[in-house]
This record gives C-alpha cells, sequence and structure tokens, in this order.
C-alpha cells in the first residue's frame, strides 16, 4: 500500500514518545507525512504503555478510538501492551499489526511484507530483546528527548518493565554526543536524558552513567540537561557532585520512592532502603538547596497495612522534597507482587492516593512560594494563550510570561511572582530589557 498521511498516538512514558518521534522521522524519510487535526490518515500508528491496568484499558480505548477515526487506515499497535499482550491486540477489529519492543524500529520492512485481511503479530521474547534503538527526538515544545538506555534489570515485583522492555542495556557515549551536538546544530536548548532505568548505564558498553553526562557536558550550544529519574542506589554522591558543578546539567532530580517503609520496600524487591533515600535527598539539598525533587509513591501496595502506610507518609512528609507523583498499586500478571499476602481495598488506595496527593499539593506550594520575588533564568516556549508564553526555571519552576515577542525557545531572565491558582504557575516578568 502507498501510504501518505499518517496519525500517532503515544501512552505513557518520555520514552514513549522519544521513539514515537523517531518512527515519524522514518515514515517522513519515505515521504509519509503526518496527518493534520481533522485530516484522514492511510496509517495509524499507537505506542502504548502498560504501566498498569488502567493503562492497559486506556490502550485498548485508543486504539478503538483511532480505529473509527480513521476508517479504512493500516493500524500498527506498539509498545509495551503490544509485547506484553499482543494476542489481546491482534483480537481488536481493526488492528493489522503489532511490533514488540525488538521489532518496532524495523516498521517499514513490516508494512512492506503486511498481508491484507489478517492481523500480524511479531514479538520476541523478552530474555532475547537485545537492540538498542537510538532515538533523539522534539517533543511538542522546546525539548528533545535522548534515549541512553533501554530495559531493566531490577524485577520489582510489582513491575512488568523488564518483561515489556527487556533486559538493560545501552547506546555508545560515542554516538550519544554526536546526536546531542546535532540537537545544538538545529537550535536546540535543552535535551532530556530518557531511559527505563538510566543510572543503570554502561551494561553494555563498559561505560558509566558519570561518564555519559560528564562527556554531554561538554557538548557547545545544549544550554540544558535534565535526568528524566534516575533510581536512588544509582544516584552517587558523585553524580550529585558533578550536576551541582556542572555548566549545564539542571538542579532537577526525579526519585522512584514507591514506599517510605522499609517492610514494603523489601516486599517490592527495591534495592535501597529509607535511610539510603533520606540520604540521597539530604545530600542533594546539602549542595544544591534550590533543586526540585519530585518523587514516585505507589499507595496500597500488597502488604502495606494501615500502620505501615502512617509510617510511609510520615518518612515522605519529613522529606525536603518538592512535587509527589502518586500512583495506586495495580495488579500486574506474571508478576511476584501476587504472591503477597495483604491485598489493599480499592477504596483505601483511593485514600490513600488523595492523602499523598495533598501533601504533595502543600509541599510543591511551599516550594513554589521560596522562590517569589526572586529572578530566575527561564526556556520560553509556546502556549495555546495568545500573548503569554510558558517557560521552566533551572529548577522546574513553571512559569507564564505575559509577552508577545517572538521569543520561544530564548532563554530569559525573569523575576518570580506570585501563584496563579487556576494554572499553577508563578507569574513572571522578563528583566534585563528583554
Amino acid at each position: 500500500m502507498d501510504y501518505k498521511k499518517a496519525a500517532y498516538y503515544t501512552l505513557g512514558c518520555k520514552l514513549n514518545f522519544s521513539e514515537t518521534s523517531t518512527l515519524a522521522q522514518q515514515l517522513a524519510a519515505h515521504g509519509i507525512e503526518q496527518a493534520k487535526r481533522g485530516e484522514q490518515a492511510d496509517l495509524v500508528l499507537i505506542n502504548t504503555c502498560s504501566v498498569t491496568s488502567l493503562a492497559d484499558q486506556k490502550c485498548r480505548q485508543a486504539i478503538r478510538r483511532y480505529i473509527k477515526m480513521h476508517p479504512g487506515a493500516t493500524v500498527v499497535v506498539t509498545g509495551c501492551y503490544a509485547q506484553l499482550k499482543p494476542g489481546d491486540v491482534c483480537h481488536i477489529d481493526g488492528v493489522d499489526l503489532v511490533l514488540g519492543a525488538n521489532e518496532k524500529m524495523h516498521l517499514m520492512d513490516y508494512l512492506a511484507d503486511l498481508p491484507e485481511g489478517k492481523a500480524e503479530a511479531h514479538t520476541t521474547k523478552s530474555n532475547l530483546i537485545t537492540s538498542f534503538d537510538y532515538s533523539c527526538s522534539r517533543g511538542d515544545r522546546t525539548r528533545y528527548f535522548l534515549k541512553v538506555q533501554d530495559g531493566c534489570d531490577y524485577f520489582c515485583t510489582y513491575c512488568t518493565i523488564p518483561y515489556a522492555r527487556g533486559r538493560s542495556r545501552n547506546g555508545e557515549i560515542g554516538r550519544l554526543v554526536d546526536m546531542a551536538r546535532a540537537v545544538a546544530a538545529e537550535g536546540g536548548k535543552e535535551i532530556v536524558i530518557t531511559g527505563v532505568n538510566v543510572g543503570d548505564f554502561g551494561k553494555t558498553t563498559g561505560e558509566t552513567f558519570l561518564d555519559l553526562i560528564r562527556a554531554l557536558d561538554e557538548v557547545e550550544g545544549i544550554e540544558r540537561y535534565r535526568i528524566s529519574s534516575i533510581e536512588p542506589d544509582l544516584l552517587t554522591p558523585q553524580m550529585i557532585d558533578f550536576v551541582a558543578s556542572s555548566r549545564r546539567f539542571m538542579p532537577h532530580f526525579h526519585l522512584p520512592l514507591q514506599a517510605g517503609s522499609d517492610e514494603v520496600l523489601r516486599l517490592m524487591h527495591r534495592r535501597y532502603d529509607t535511610a539510603l533515600f533520606a540520604g540521597r535527598v539530604h545530600y542533594i539539598k546539602e549542595v544544591m538547596p534550590h533543586a526540585f525533587i519530585g518523587v514516585d509513591v505507589i499507595a496500597g501496595a500488597r502488604g502495606e497495612t494501615d500502620p505501615l502506610f502512617d509510617k510511609s507518609y510520615d518518612f515522605i512528609a519529613g522529606l525536603d522534597v518538592s512535587q509527589l507523583h502518586v500512583f495506586p498499586y495495580s495488579e500486574r500478571p506474571g508478576t511476584a507482587a501476587l504472591r503477597i499476602e495483604g491485598a489493599v481495598a480499592p477504596a483505601t488506595k483511593h485514600s490513600r492516593c488523595a492523602k499523598l496527593q495533598e501533601l504533595s499539593d502543600s509541599k510543591l506550594l511551599d516550594f513554589y512560594s521560596k522562590h517569589v520575588g526572586t529572578t530566575a533564568r527561564v526556556l520560553l516556549e509556546h502556549s495555546k494563550t495568545p500573548g503569554v508564553l510558558h517557560g521552566f526555571t533551572e529548577n522546574y519552576i513553571k512559569t507564564e510570561v505575559d509577552t508577545s515577542a517572538p521569543l520561544d525557545n530564548t532563554v530569559v531572565n525573569v523575576r518570580l511572582g506570585a501563584l496563579d491558582a487556576g494554572t499553577r504557575m508563578l507569574k513572571a516578568a522578563i528583566i534585563d530589557g528583554q
């Protein structure tokens, strides 16, 4: 089939968005344009997530919705849900092709051999997934996403990612640095370093994550790097010191905690305890008092009794962190967590999530309030509101600037003002004559 226009839909993590963009670039190289809003596509690509049962449900809904939106189009489904449940995806009426983790970057080859009238699935068992697909792509705004690592060797009891993405593997520093230089040549200012377990970088090349960030820091033209997420046991004091002294790495960390009690962390098979986590947070704040620290938390995991949740809440409340990303525990088929006793009722999970979200809101407001009246550097980006630009400070405070000047993808100095309760941003005014 001679494809002209493709529609894309991505669910899940930043890594998925990066890979979708790379696939779109591949198709564009073959003359297949991205369909604009309202246009009919003859090829649909849906990149899925499977981190929770709700994510699975959203994937199925999205697949059916896009089949209805683009009748007659060839529908391709890839991503973690496609890798884990290829048979379920194939049985959705209207799906033509399902590609797993090892196959997705060979999309054009599979399209060339696709028979009509029958859904095909191509996947590789997780323990045989070995390929690393380089990906550096621009998001919808000003940031680029550089994939440096894929897969995970941790096998936490609640998680399906090692089965969906395979074992830990990574790209080579030299090639990744070249990709960062290409971003700078395009005028890119900010790169987010993405992966499944980025701190594990080097398993396949004999390098280290510290080696990588040191090399990337030397790339002229890139003004900002952010590390998307890093395991606390892999974030060493040396890495923290490097970010503190770096020219380009921002004082912004995202650390998955998951539970604030040692008992639940052991049930999860996490590779640290609360003492190590608290130590990492304390050291970040010691050398970078203004740093933004986001934290992932799972509420209602199996074995998390009421007293253990209270213990977890108190631990998190005492941490000097900026924001929580709260998730209810989700039962995942095939995971070791299903053998743990003490399932938590859905209503209890919901109430625990609500309590943690309130704590997160309070911490974020406190963090923002400390910066009102200070000056900061903001990378501006377009917004949907005429005469308004949005942007983030170096330490990840979201700001809103009233200006009609063409300053998209420009770093400016601003004075931070009051919090806008509706947008949850700080109002900011450009200074220094900009």
